[in-house]
């Protein structure tokens, strides 16, 4: 009972996930690559691909968690939810800083427009530029433990992916069943099954449903990924940011944006520094910070910020160094250079300060090697 507590714990930054990590990059149809290649691939990656918002959109509602169902199915899903929202449990073994999966999708995975696991869920296997090739829905949740968990990804099939698999699909699952009333449980799928994502032509869907939503339909629902923020007036500026961060984001994060940490469990995320996302996810580009602030931020407010102030905190959050990017050989303007193409910092000096990512932080550290 005390896990279903952390269901509502939903804070800043984590990430795509890309924490939002969770959305897609649209490409054209692509043969599958064995291997991924990311100590040469180029920054081909776009940015990540947001949404418009839309005040008629109808969201998905899994059903509660108390609906879970017993048996071995049900303690997968179980397992994947507990992970989700406590991913420190696995600090050391697949995570090296002090965020949980839950810090950027908010009510643990649930919530539309904070990249939620039951979108997700549909919309792969899908081609990603960042590794070029077609991830399935586990190797999309390996990147999220290897860049915004700064840490290690769990193997193929491992029980820690097969269960936030589970978790994902048993919620998009039963929110459509509920939306079709389509009665009876969540039809159970094996571990194979679970871990590759349900967007695939023989993937088991319900005839009641797939009358209704066909593949390209399932892997657009309302509410995934972040909504598109708008366009600031003027150039996005951490200096700026400052003066957003002291009124609106210092009392949760600290004025030194390493969080809160209560008996020894960061309760309020860190959002630069040893304990944070690394150089290589996807929330260090300010637009996709932007996007995830202006629609999630403050904590449990929606669209509080200005335009403006969202982009220029954004800006000022990943103004400061924070670990390597696992890609890192060390040359940092041949890695700027080769990854970082983007709306980002690293590589740059920001207001005097040393060029970001040549004092940067260890990738996947022990925790007893870091200070807070």
């Amino acid at each position: 009972m005390k896990l279903l507590l952390l269901m509502t714990v939903g804070v800043l930054f984590s990430v795509p996930l890309q924490a939002n990590e969770l959305s897609t990059d649209p490409a054209p149809k692509l043969t599958v690559k064995a291997t991924e290649a990311t100590t040469t691939l180029p920054d081909r990656q776009t940015a990540l691909p947001s949404v418009d918002k839309k005040s008629a959109d109808i969201y998905l509602q899994p059903a509660p968690l108390t609906d879970i169902p017993v048996g071995d199915f049900g303690d997968k899903v179980r397992l994947g939810y507990q992970l989700f929202v406590n991913t420190q449990q696995l600090r050391d073994k697949y995570v090296g800083n002090q965020l949980n999966c839950v810090n950027c999708h908010m009510n643990a995975g649930q919530q539309a427009n904070s990249s939620p696991l039951w979108a997700a869920y549909f919309a792969y296997p899908a081609y990603r530029k960042k590794n070029d090739k077609v991830n399935s829905f586990q190797e999309r949740i390996q990147g999220c433990f290897t860049y915004s968990m700064n840490g290690k990804a769990p193997a193929s099939g491992s029980p820690e992916l097969v269960a936030i698999s589970a978790y994902s699909y048993w919620l998009g699952m039963s929110g459509l069943m509920q939306q079709y009333n389509l009665s009876g449980p969540v039809p159970e799928l094996s571990d194979a099954e679970l871990v590759k994502g349900a967007k695939r032509d023989d993937f088991p869907m319900p005839a009641s449903i797939t009358k209704h939503l066909d593949i390209k339909a399932l892997s657009q629902l309302p509410g995934r990924g972040f909504p598109k923020a708008p366009q600031p007036e003027l150039v996005y500026s951490p200096e700026r940011g400052v003066a957003v961060y002291q009124a609106h984001c210092q009392a949760c994060h600290g004025g030194d944006g390493q969080g809160q940490i209560i008996a020894g469990v960061a309760v309020l995320p860190p959002l630069w520094g040893p304990q944070s996302f690394n150089w290589g996810a996807g929330m260090h580009r300010v637009n996709t910070a932007a996007d995830f602030i202006y629609e999630n931020m403050p904590l449990g407010k929606s669209v509080q910020l200005t335009v403006q102030q969202a982009w220029d905190v954004a800006a000022y959050v990943n103004s400061f160094d924070r670990p390597q990017d696992p890609r890192f050989d060390g040359d940092v303007s041949k890695t700027q250079a080769t990854y970082h193409k983007h709306q980002g910092f690293y590589g740059q000096s920001v207001a005097g300060k040393p060029v970001l990512g040549t004092e940067s932080y260890p990738v996947f550290p022990l925790k007893k090697s870091l200070t807070p």
